[in-house]
């Protein structure tokens, strides 16, 4: 559900450096907000707040939540912590072989161009939209 972020309540947290703001802004732009923050039935954030700082700075007046119940500090603590705990990063290696295959499909060889273009024709003729 989308809810207004400056209804959102932020309450002391255990990330002091919210990192990168400008990078997470640009991903926000791009592809959009791939994860919803927590918060609350009370609009306490749960998890979250380095999205509503890039959705912030992009000027997003809305952001989407789902809201958990944690009742209690101990639990808000905890999931905050665990949302924290369970992200992997990619490995170096990983990071790499994605970056590659990105530029492959970004820059195809001469060949696969012409390859792209054969289906593209032929799927333009033989494929009607309603």
């Amino acid at each position: 559900m989308q809810i207004p972020i400056d209804s959102i309540k932020i309450k002391k947290r255990i990330r002091k450096d919210p990192g990168d703001i400008e990078s997470l802004a640009a991903s926000l732009k791009k592809f959009g907000q791939i994860n919803p923050i927590a918060i609350t039935q009370k609009n306490i954030l749960v998890a979250g707040e380095r999205r509503i700082k890039a959705a912030t700075l992009l000027g997003w007046k809305t952001i989407n939540a789902v809201i958990v119940d944690v009742s209690d500090p101990l639990a808000r603590l905890e999931y905050e912590a665990e949302e924290n705990f369970q992200r992997q990063d990619f490995s170096s290696k990983e990071t790499a072989e994605a970056i590659k295959q990105i530029n492959k499909l970004r820059n195809p060889g001469f060949f696969r161009k012409i390859l792209n273009a054969i289906i593209s024709f032929f799927h333009r003729l033989f494929i009607k939209e309603y």
